[in-house]
């Protein structure tokens, strides 16, 4: 092999190397990627069942009921539109009807969402941005405790 030769497959095995770890990242992240979603826009948007996604709005007052052990089942809702969640867990200290929420799961085939974690707001004055811009594009009346950090 002479000089050139040597120079040119050590450049090819590089960019190889390099080809090969971009696609590993980013194969990386299309498995941890979720989608957020408020409930008006699951009306719109065709999510396949076993999709992971984040769904995101408040909890309907009312629609807290506890089942056997640690499930839960409640309906996420911004107003538009609303869908039912179970969740087997223990929730947050501060989930509770009205208050902003983020579920983190998949759809099942019977159109229930199961949700693997579920995030509360953590303060008074709290309501994740997503959540709230969401709201606030659907229309929603947000009250002054509700701000946006």
């Amino acid at each position: 092999m002479t000089r050139k030769q040597k120079r040119l497959a050590v450049i090819g095995g590089g960019v190889a190397f390099l080809v090969a770890a971009v696609l590993l990242v980013m194969f990386a992240f299309s498995q941890s990627i979720a989608y957020f979603y408020v409930p008006g826009d699951l009306a719109k948007a065709s999510v396949p069942p076993g999709t992971r996604i984040r769904l995101g709005g408040l909890v309907e007052d009312g629609t807290v009921k506890r089942g056997e052990g640690s499930t839960v089942t409640f309906t996420v809702t911004d107003t538009l539109a609303t869908v039912p969640v179970t969740y087997t867990g223990i929730l947050p200290d501060l989930f509770r009807e009205g208050q902003g929420v983020v579920a983190e799961g998949a759809f099942g085939t019977d159109g229930l969402f199961v949700a693997d974690t579920v995030l509360a707001k953590h303060d008074e004055t709290y309501m994740p941005k997503d959540v709230a811009d969401r709201l606030k594009a659907q229309g929603v009346e947000l009250s002054g405790k509700e701000t946006i950090k």
